[in-house]
């Protein structure tokens, strides 16, 4: 592999601060600098434009819009975000939603963008397991404790005709839409202020979600994921090899985080301010195994495959984009 200067932006997680404090690197390239932003979709629209990053973090949805319209880029299977959806949908406790079957008919906030990942995700999995089908509703696109910025220009916003999606009025935001009843129901990637605040309008709707996403888990074996690394196409076809170095440097920053946790068991996990946090991890033994966050093509195929589905089933995917298609060939066998 030619020695080449690598830019590189993700956010500061625990399974990537060993790339930002230069513990780990990635071998053969003759520097990398890393960089990250407050706001991730700075980001993302850093590598979708090509300034000032080769290889990056991108929200699953970002990046297939980007396939769509010939962005050259390429994932490179790690995956720095990724959450259980179940827990990501708010409802307001005067709307009459006590269930899935509720939502039929109901107005439903969605932050940034119609199609968000954990929006995509939840959709996905209601309509696999419930019948929801967005068309159904009317959605509310908006920012969730400040009012929409302007940033997602990027990107195409692609929605299907008949699906009723409108933005948030000039100056609110979803979580107070939602406290106060304007929407019924809020998919969100972030937590609500009102239900932190203990508002008594705001619960979600499984409010049993640790069981009930572990169950999905235990049926599925999908771990929902939103992001994952991409990498500009050109850049790896001059530089052979580069694309596992840098999945082997992402996979080696994930195993140091993952570490520290498994050491501090010997210390009942006392130097994280969580209480009861080995109970946690030895519960998750039990379910994932010793890889609870897994990379690599193999552990992830039938995730990733179904949220391709769910995005193409959406109407957001020009197509149906498959796996092999969106990882770099040479990690497939990951």
């Amino acid at each position: 592999m030619s020695k080449v200067d690598l830019r590189m932006g993700s956010f500061p997680y625990d399974h990537t601060s060993a790339l930002f404090d230069g513990s780990v690197t990635v071998d053969g390239v003759g520097s990398t600098t890393m960089s990250t932003a407050p706001v991730l979709t700075e980001i993302f629209e850093r590598i979708l434009r090509g300034e000032g990053v080769d290889v990056s973090e991108l929200g699953l949805t970002f990046f297939l819009r980007a396939l769509d319209q010939g962005v050259p880029l390429v994932g490179i299977p790690a995956f720095p975000v990724r959450l259980f959806r179940h827990s990501s949908v708010f409802v307001h406790t005067g709307s009459g939603i006590t269930g899935p079957a509720d939502l039929v008919g109901k107005t439903i906030g969605e932050f940034g963008v119609y199609g968000q990942d954990p929006g995509v995700w939840i959709k996905g999995i209601l309509a696999d397991e419930h019948g929801f089908r967005p068309e159904r509703n009317r959605w509310v696109i908006g920012g969730l404790e400040t009012p929409l910025p302007k940033g997602f220009e990027f990107t195409t916003h692609p929605h299907p005709d008949d699906v009723e999606v409108t933005f948030a009025p000039p100056g609110r935001t979803l979580s107070d839409m939602l406290d106060r009843g304007e929407i019924d129901a809020l998919f969100t990637s972030n937590v609500p202020q009102p239900f932190l605040d203990g508002s008594p309008n705001v619960s979600r709707l499984f409010p049993d979600y640790v069981s009930v996403e572990r169950d999905y888990y235990r049926r599925t074996g999908n771990f929902p994921m939103s992001h994952l690394v991409v990498a500009r196409k050109d850049l790896l076809e001059a530089s052979p090899g580069l694309a596992r170095a840098v999945y082997t440097a992402f996979y080696d920053a994930k195993e140091a985080g993952a570490e520290r946790y498994r050491k501090f068991r010997r210390l009942y996990q006392s130097p994280v301010m969580l209480p009861w946090a080995n109970a946690l991890m030895e519960e998750n033994d039990r379910l994932f195994g010793e890889d609870w966050w897994p990379y690599g093509v193999s552990a992830n195929f039938t995730a990733l495959d179904t949220f391709l589905r769910y995005h193409y089933e959406q109407g957001l995917s020009a197509r149906r984009w498959t796996v092999e298609e969106i990882i770099a060939p040479e990690l497939l066998d990951t």
